[in-house]
């Protein structure tokens, strides 16, 4: 029987992982071995190394395509493996690295385009993921923010359903976030990191910086409105499964959840992990979003009332809502739903 952590994991979480390439079969094997939280991280792992284990394989015999999929399906099981494991901050370290390299394998093998972007910021370094449509001499940039728990390496099957409609991506980590967060805490105001990204890129000849986008996912449902309220270069933005206040969800969360922020923070208590969600809040700066804005919500979702959606879509003044009854948190049940619906409102836009 699985402790109360590994639970709420399963519970709230199988569809995320499917749904960013996971392999339900992998899902199920992985987590039915585990008893005890402070398992997960490594079986997480060990799943990951048999995936890599199949990229040098088919590597060294020249299957590329085969290998480079295996390295993404390798770099999703050690980000999983700490997403949201706070036990152990060496091995934690350790897995995140791991996943890093991984998709950088992959990026060689199956998009020898792909960047990795470094930019001084705040005194440490802003981190993204930078790829671009084949066939399209400057498309327009749409901006993918994660979110508490999620990282640069959790994208590349969310990547591609922008560039396959002709749209370049930068997957950008901010405060607290990833490669970004090894020195960084979350901060309010998000823009300030979109800002310095956006600043990397506006002489590229190869990308349209006049037509920006901008999609956050779950707390970056947070920071998408945000930094579009104060960053006027970006001429869209969608909020997906993000909340009006995340202070006022915090009763609610998870505690692997509240464990996280409190980490990613730099909070010492959960009164004051409460108190930094607290200022995590849009209320304040909607009515200063001037671009379209989409918000995509699931009815189901157990982190962040629906309600808070109604409030940042009615609050903006080109809010549109669009609810799903069935969507659970980041609508993760449904792919095929939102992922190609929000693709196609933002390329329309830019």
């Amino acid at each position: 029987m699985p402790d109360e952590k590994v639970q709420a994991a399963i519970d709230n979480w199988a569809p995320r992982f499917v749904a960013q390439g996971v392999d339900y079969n992998d899902f199920v094997r992985t987590t039915s071995s585990i008893e005890r939280w402070d398992e997960w991280l490594d079986a997480w792992v060990r799943t990951g190394d048999l995936h890599t284990s199949l990229a040098h394989e088919a590597k060294s015999t020249g299957r590329l395509l085969s290998a480079g999929e295996a390295f993404v399906r390798a770099a999703l099981c050690y980000h999983f493996a700490k997403f949201v494991w706070m036990i152990d901050p060496v091995r934690h370290r350790y897995a995140s690295d791991r996943a890093v390299a991984s998709m950088y394998e992959a990026h060689r093998l199956l998009d020898p385009t792909a960047e990795r972007l470094e930019t001084p910021f705040d005194g440490a370094t802003l981190v993204g993921n930078l790829r671009r449509p084949v066939g399209i001499d400057r498309p327009p940039l749409v901006i993918l923010l994660p979110g508490l728990d999620s990282t640069k390496e959790e994208f590349f099957h969310w990547e591609n359903v922008f560039l396959q409609r002709g749209q370049a991506t930068l997957s950008l980590e901010g405060p607290g976030q990833g490669e970004t967060g090894y020195h960084t805490y979350i901060r309010p105001d998000y823009e300030v990191a979109v800002s310095v990204g956006l600043d990397a890129l506006m002489d590229r000849p190869d990308l349209d910086m006049k037509r920006v986008g901008v999609v956050g996912l779950s707390l970056g449902g947070y920071y998408a409105p945000r930094a579009a309220a104060f960053e006027p270069r970006l001429k869209a933005a969608v909020s997906i499964g993000g909340p009006y206040n995340f202070g006022e969800c915090w009763p609610r969360l998870p505690s692997l959840t509240r464990e996280t922020f409190l980490h990613h923070s730099g909070a010492g208590t959960d009164e004051q992990g409460q108190a930094i969600a607290s200022q995590l809040d849009l209320g304040p700066i909607l009515a200063w979003v001037r671009q379209p804005l989409l918000v995509v919500f699931g009815k189901l979702d157990r982190l962040i009332p629906w309600v808070h959606a109604e409030r940042v879509a009615a609050e903006a003044p080109l809010g549109e809502l669009v609810m799903y009854p069935e969507g659970n948190h980041v609508c993760n049940n449904i792919p095929y739903k939102y992922r190609p619906l929000v693709a196609d409102w933002i390329g329309e836009r830019l």
